[in-house]
């Protein structure tokens, strides 16, 4: 157990490089993908993963790691139940945040919006190229669901292997897409002294992006 001293003595001064406007692509989705294609380049484990950030009906906030699928135009997708608790959260409030980590770049990037379910083509074309334990996987688990043990959770998978075998697995009805359309996409770059760089786009109502810089 680490000792409060300890935890305070964790300190890293970052000093790889620096973040500056000029430097940023006007779109932020394309600045995001560059940043993508750089920690996958770096074989950073999982660039893709992101926590995403709901809020419940009661108001209190829920924090998970996903993974990101698809990113273009229209925003962040990722792929989840629909009977889950994320899911039940995003019924009842649509607004939520990501969050990227990169470590190894000294970078994060977080992202605000709404977020709505993708189409059921694409829903069932991202299904179609998952590998048949994930697919099993989506029949076999009750998403945030109470289980009596593991067991329970392995005698599902396996009666869901049963019943389709060597089969074509339909994506199921419960299963699908979420996409967050982003209103706020803030890039931040760690520096020395803990005078980090930090530039977030916000969309305008005509649909153009403002780049503003942020005090760390």
């Amino acid at each position: 157990m680490l000792t409060p001293a300890e935890l305070a003595a964790l300190r890293q001064d970052y000093a790889q490089r620096g973040l500056r406007r000029g430097e940023l692509d006007p779109d932020p989705v394309g600045q995001f993908n560059a940043w993508l294609a750089e920690a996958h380049a770096r074989q950073i484990i999982e660039p893709n993963a992101m926590t995403l950030a709901t809020v419940d009906a009661a108001g209190q906030p829920w924090t998970r790691t996903v993974l990101l699928k698809i990113c273009d135009v229209r925003g962040f997708t990722f792929f989840t139940n629909y009977d889950g608790a994320k899911a039940r959260q995003l019924a009842g409030n649509p607004r939520a945040a990501l969050t990227f980590w990169w470590g190894a770049l000294e970078r994060q990037v977080n992202v605000t919006g709404v977020v709505e379910k993708t189409s059921r083509e694409e829903s069932d074309a991202y299904f179609r190229s998952r590998p048949a334990g994930s697919q099993l996987g989506a029949w076999a688990s009750a998403q945030s669901e109470v289980v009596a043990g593991r067991a329970q959770l392995e005698a599902q998978f396996t009666a869901a292997l049963e019943k389709y075998g060597a089969a074509e697995i339909p994506c199921p009805l419960h299963w699908g897409g979420y996409r967050l359309a982003p209103q706020t996409i803030e890039f931040w770059q760690g520096r020395r002294s803990r005078l980090h760089d930090r530039l977030r786009y916000t969309r305008e109502p005509g649909g153009a992006w403002k780049i503003e810089r942020l005090a760390p």
